[in-house]
């Protein structure tokens, strides 16, 4: 259901853009809305790369007017270096981009127009810097909504997953945040001065991907920026929010856990990467930013609003429901829970049974595995599960009696024998309905060589049997009876996890393996958890001009029969061609695509195309990005491949080729 767009707010509302000195002599774009009012107010912080001036001014559009016409001043700044700020472009949420961000906060507390009390938000990027910020604890800072967003970088982000490298997003988002740092300011906000701007950023200008694959075990680099490494750093009350279809959640049910519970609430919902407001598959929405202004008038104004006597997690518990890549609203129900764990919530064990199995599943499996950002588009979620089933060691328990409720992370140990010193075990739950389809449920993966943890690599004993124990990511599901509960277990899971080298799979001995899942009891809750319907502000008015381009498939599998090649080509669909109200078109194209032999795992490669061009006919500026990204590998080395060309115009004024070769000293 579209949200319903709201126009009669208590307050009239201000906007101005400006631009944030600070202490080096940098200035920071900003826009602020801000209230019609004498009085000092609060003030709502969101700071990101992702550009301001159009790339999430549709959704900045949504949402900040919303606030100021409640009250508070909300301001959206970009980060050093990108969009119409001054200054170069470092890594992800490094020490100048935090140090900045304290500036940033404190220089809002000391406005004139400013109550002092600041709050920050967002999601993704903002949500990480948010809980980043928080934990070092600027005095002004008093209250943070962070949404879909991780309190570990090694382990819950796009670059490692149980210590494997995840091929799919270490790769595409490196390669995406590689085309957008090269965008150029925009003359219309950053004035003359843009192509000087752009050009000395182009100079310095380094592949992320070179930095992530340089740390393959959870190393200083990655506690940098974890605030998992001391949650008693933060002092800001933290609303922690999740998707079940979003892979940071599993941050919800640790921030919940681990902070005071008198400064933290958790709310996890049917959601993919995205605002719980806007109305993107799977639903339903909820009215997210009134239920964020109960979050904020409490702790920024001091109102009684009801929120802390919310239950300390609200999670959504899906119905079971058929295979497919998209749904418009699932169904479920919401829960609460007043203490995490939750006292409702049981570790039932699930003993495997039968012979040892050999699982050396062919190395294209893991294609049926979906995005791993759902961003709401029609090809997301996994497709049936039965194919990847096949390729798979499958344990099925069957459900009789009443139906079985899960919250939380389910957790498998498997015994496994391995001839050889590496490898890697996926498992995947799954909900197989009474006519053999079989809907993913969550998964978990596990670098053999990162069993005694994620900091160190140890190669397995050739021709010893271990056990290993590991989680899965955290979900809410219900289980009919008449279903069977499937564990399957796999050697490989392409394009997800890059494959190990020297993986030849292993032996699964059931006997001393089990699943433990972890089973609510079907309580009745204390009052019904309901929200309000979504609302927003009036959109920006974007325009999306229809194009004589044939639409290509979303993601699309190519199998070559005769040698066993298997290549997936995903786009992305992040926004396509547009025009905004003040003149700029935007021109947006990108294509992922994975290839691998289903029988070498030193055939896997990855490559990511993007064209941007960014145009103001009435200024006569007309700029180009285009980018080329590609990983292969062999025994030793991840062999990397970036090109960056710009033009200004006709003329090239920027064009730079990276190749680099990078030790696999773990993935």
């Amino acid at each position: 259901m579209s949200p319903t767009v709201r126009t009669d707010f208590p307050y009239g509302t201000t906007r101005e853009d400006v631009r944030v000195p600070l202490s080096d002599g940098t200035r920071l774009y900003a826009r602020i809305w801000r209230p019609v009012t004498d009085e000092p107010v609060p003030v709502l912080l969101e700071y990101l790369p992702y550009r301001l001036s159009d790339w999430t001014a549709p959704r900045d559009w949504q949402r900040h007017p919303w606030y100021a016409g409640h009250g508070y001043a909300s301001v959206r700044v970009d980060v050093r270096g990108h969009g119409n700020s001054e200054g170069l472009p470092g890594d992800e949420y490094d020490a100048t981009e935090l140090a900045d961000g304290v500036e940033v906060v404190n220089w809002l507390a000391a406005q004139p127009w400013s109550s002092g009390k600041v709050g920050m938000f967002g999601i993704s990027w903002g949500g990480f810097n948010s809980l980043q910020l928080a934990a070092l604890a600027p005095e002004a800072l008093k209250a943070v909504v962070t949404v879909c967003s991780t309190d570990d970088r090694y382990d819950n982000d796009v670059h490692y997953m149980g210590g494997s490298v995840l091929a799919v997003d270490m790769h595409a988002w490196a390669a995406t945040m590689l085309a957008f740092v090269s965008r150029p300011p925009d003359p219309l906000y950053a004035g003359a001065g843009w192509r000087a701007m752009w050009l000395e950023r182009l100079e310095a200008v380094d592949p992320f991907i070179h930095t992530w694959l340089d740390h393959q075990t959870r190393d200083a680099y990655w506690k940098h920026g974890s605030v998992c490494e001391d949650y008693g750093a933060i002092k800001a009350a933290v609303l922690a929010v999740g998707g079940w279809h979003d892979p940071y959640r599993d941050t919800v049910l640790r921030l919940v856990e681990r902070l005071e519970p008198g400064r933290v609430r958790g709310l996890i919902g049917p959601w993919s990467h995205q605002y719980p407001d806007r109305g993107l598959p799977p639903g339903p929405a909820i009215g997210f930013l009134q239920e964020t202004l109960r979050w904020w008038d409490h702790h920024l104004k001091g109102a009684e609003t009801g929120i802390m006597e919310e239950p300390l997690l609200r999670s959504w518990i899906s119905a079971s429901h058929p295979p497919a890549t998209g749904y418009p609203e699932l169904p479920g129900r919401w829960v609460g829970d007043t203490a995490w764990p939750s006292p409702h919530v049981t570790v039932v064990p699930y003993a495997f049974r039968g012979e040892p199995v050999v699982v050396d599943s062919p190395h294209h499996t893991g294609l049926d595995a979906g995005r791993f950002f759902p961003f709401g588009n029609d090809a997301d979620l996994p497709p049936d599960q039965r194919d990847e089933d096949a390729k798979s060691a499958c344990f099925d328990f069957q459900v009789t009696g009443e139906r079985i409720e899960i919250l939380g992370r389910p957790r498998v140990t498997l015994r496994l024998r391995l001839d050889v010193p590496a490898g890697q075990a996926i498992a995947r739950l799954c909900d197989v309905a009474p006519d053999g389809s079989s809907t993913l449920v969550t998964r978990g993966v596990l670098n053999l060589s990162a069993r005694n943890g994620r900091d160190r690599a140890e190669p397995w004993p050739e021709g010893a049997t271990e056990d290993v124990t590991f989680e899965l990511n955290g979900i809410g599901h219900t289980f009919p009876p008449g279903h069977r509960i499937r564990l399957a277990v796999s050697s490989a899971y392409w394009p997800w996890i890059w494959p190990r080298a020297e993986s030849a799979g292993f032996t699964l001995d059931p006997a001393g393996s089990s699943l433990e899942l972890p089973v609510r009891a079907p309580v009745a809750e204390p009052r019904p958890l309901t929200f309000e319907p979504a609302e927003q502000a009036e959109p920006l008015g974007v325009v999306f001009p229809a194009t004589l381009d044939e639409e290509r498939p979303e993601r699309l599998v190519v199998r070559d029969v005769a040698q066993g090649t298997w290549r997936l080509e995903v786009d992305p669909r992040y926004g396509g061609s547009r025009v905004y109200p003040d003149g700029l078109e935007f021109t947006e194209d990108a294509l992922e695509t994975y290839t691998i032999q289903e029988s070498d795992p030193l055939s896997a490669h990855t490559r990511s195309d993007w064209t941007i061009r960014l145009h103001r006919p009435e200024l006569g500026w007309d700029t180009r990005v285009r980018t080329r990204s590609e990983i292969s590998c062999d025994a030793e080395s991840f062999l990397t491949t970036n090109e960056v060309v710009c033009h200004d115009g006709d003329e090239v004024v920027f064009h730079r080729t990276w190749e680099k070769r990078i030790p696999r000293t773990a993935g």
